[in-house]
């Protein structure tokens, strides 16, 4: 047997969670045909996803047509949620972009899009809603704004699609030319240009009526690339999602790219270059307990388990699609004796979503955001889910330091004298790209844990710049070592590298950069005057506009703090008719006094405060 793990994605109210609801109705999977209005879709379980009509976490659900599997994964539409979206996006076989016959290619269509061209997987485009009042030819569109090697299928003629395939493959085009092409070889050919994500097939219906459901289902299972089911090879699987089970227990979902999954089974998992070990005590992969190459299983018993991690196997993760988040908030408990389990709660889902980054300074807890929306959902999931009641502060960007220039220091200490640590460290930092560390000393002047507590402490040091910010594009270099045996320790090391590290971090200094967005704003031409005042009012770039068929289109950057308020702005001063595209670009030095943010756990830059500090623990 085959499977095929496909990805169902959409702007918001597209209707890619009905139509995944009529997918799993029309294949027998379920008896009853749920409706996003009426809250009792089959993929959307969270009380927020039923109020509100749109999908937050990324659902999965399987059904089978000939001798190919189809797992669905529904994921969400709202750009605030786009982290759920890349997780997705890492486990997928190829994707069904759904967009609304009546609102047409909207901006998060193309946002979603881009991504899916970026990572080459391979792409149909369902034209929903052709039953609703308004609903139009969106080809056009869809060439113009997504995809320019779209077509509609099964509407092209053979000759048309013969041309097209042509244009994509010079040895089809040699065959087509000597007339050596049949049906046969034409179908064959669509597949492999629709495999690389080269060719777009765009199908037409409605989820509602099922009108054209059929012929998508036909089109995933024979144009979309599916993996033959084999234990063969070691196990090696990615975890994309974490939900609870009814007792609070963990339940991963993974995507096995090869080797077997068991009940019973004692694997290792990989979270970086950090191994846990684990024993699975159950294993779901669409109704079967053994998970298999190409299978999407839902794993318990792995109680360390987070997002993100390999299991099995050490293999390198995928590349990122999206940026962090570049926004945070502070959330505090409306009754204030539940500070404590608002924390432990916010823990919790961090665990679920590594995204989210817990963070508690004093009294205050914060926790990182894409957007609004995402506070309603936290507000709801520690409601719903814990009995909290929350506020929150006015969202903040997430700035960043960079070091301007060299600085160096060093701690070497007397094992005669009154002692601190047993642990000499010199350090020297500078601009540099990303964040490496280094050494100017041996290898072997160290036991190996020493040094290895030395980086790590290096880069959790690094979290908290002389202004509170995350240090990035900063070179370490180690310069001096000693240790005095047999009293030295590897704590002594990780107690010492802060202090050495600040004080090197200060004689360099620092600036603190903000977060900016490049985008991309689609108005009026009677717009664009006013639309570029509130640019410039929200310290934006623009680019020099182009205009064509009465509609301007703008690029440029924008700090991400201005972001949602531009946003609320473009509906009036777009008339109605502004399309705003963003995504976070680079870090830039920011322009007024550096913000400060207050700091957590020990201060290594007030030197008798962190000493008085680790002496009372």
């Amino acid at each position: 047997m085959k499977t095929l793990n496909i990805g169902i994605l959409a702007h918001v109210d597209a209707g890619k969670t009905s139509l995944t609801e009529r997918l799993l109705f029309e294949a027998g999977v379920i008896d009853h045909l749920g409706s996003v209005d009426r809250g009792d879709t089959q993929t959307d379980s969270l009380e927020l996803e039923r109020r509100r009509g749109i999908t937050i976490r990324s659902a999965v659900a399987s059904f089978r047509t000939g001798d190919t599997r189809i797992t669905l994964i529904d994921t969400p539409g709202h750009s605030d949620f786009i982290a759920e979206v890349e997780r997705a996006l890492r486990v997928l076989d190829g994707a069904v972009l759904v967009v609304s016959a009546v609102e047409g290619v909207q901006a998060q269509t193309r946002v979603l899009m881009r991504s899916l061209r970026r990572l080459a997987i391979p792409t149909l485009v369902f034209v929903n809603k052709t039953d609703r009042d308004g609903a139009r030819d969106q080809l056009g569109d869809i060439r113009a704004k997504l995809a320019p090697r779209a077509f509609a299928l099964p509407a092209t003629s053979p000759d048309e699609l013969g041309e097209l395939l042509a244009d994509g493959d010079d040895a089809f085009l040699e065959s087509y030319v000597d007339n050596r092409v049949d049906a046969a070889a034409c179908r064959a050919e669509l597949a492999r240009q629709v495999a690389r994500a080269e060719l777009h097939p765009v199908l037409t219906g409605s989820a509602i009526t099922g009108a054209g459901v059929a012929a998508l289902v036909t089109a995933m299972a024979e144009l979309l690339p599916a993996t033959e089911r084999t234990g063969d090879g070691p196990l090696a699987a990615t975890v994309f999602k974490i939900d609870r089970g009814r007792a609070g227990e963990k339940v991963a979902y993974a995507r096995l790219h090869s080797g077997s999954l068991a009940p019973r089974q004692r694997i290792s998992f990989y979270r970086g270059e950090t191994e846990f070990t684990g024993r699975v005590s159950a294993v779901e992969a669409a109704g079967e307990d053994v998970a298999l190459a190409g299978d999407v299983a839902r794993v318990r018993g792995l109680r360390e388990v987070r997002i993100g991690d390999r299991l099995g196997s050490p293999g390198a993760a995928r590349d990122r699609v999206f940026a962090p988040p570049s926004l945070e908030t502070v959330v505090r408990p409306v009754r204030a004796e539940q500070a404590a389990a608002l924390f432990t709660a916010l823990t919790r889902l961090s665990e679920e979503d590594p995204l989210i980054d817990v963070r508690r300074s004093g009294h205050d807890v914060s926790v990182r955001l894409y957007g609004e929306v995402q506070k309603e959902v936290l507000r709801s999931m520690l409601a719903d889910g814990a009995g909290i009641d929350v506020t929150f502060e006015r969202t903040r960007p997430l700035y960043v330091e960079k070091p301007i220039a060299r600085g160096e220091a060093v701690e070497e200490l007397d094992p005669e004298q009154r002692l601190y640590f047993f642990a000499t460290v010199g350090l020297r930092v500078e601009p540099g790209p990303g964040v490496a560390f280094g050494l100017s000393v041996e290898l072997g002047s160290l036991p190996l844990a020493f040094h290895k507590a030395i980086e790590e402490t290096v880069h959790r040091t690094l979290e908290q710049g002389l202004y509170g910010w995350e240090v990035l594009d900063i070179a370490v270099t180690l310069t001096h070592t000693a240790f005095f045996s047999p009293l030295s320790a590897a704590g002594d090391f990780r107690k010492m590298t802060p202090l050495v590290l600040m004080a090197a971090l200060k004689e360099a200094g620092t600036r603190v950069h903000e977060p900016v967005h490049r985008f991309e704003l689609e108005v009026p031409v009677n717009a664009v005057s006013a639309v570029l005042l509130k640019l410039a009012e929200l310290r934006a770039v623009p680019g020099e506009p182009v205009t064509a068929n009465g509609s301007c289109t703008l690029h440029g950057t924008i700090p991400a703090a201005h972001v949602h308020e531009f946003e609320q702005a473009l509906p009036a001063l777009g008339q109605g008719e502004g399309v705003f595209l963003s995504e976070f670009c680079e870090y830039r030095p920011y322009p007024g006094p550096p913000p400060v943010r207050p700091r957590t756990g020990d201060n290594p830059l007030d030197r008798k405060e962190y000493l008085a500090q680790v002496a009372r623990r």
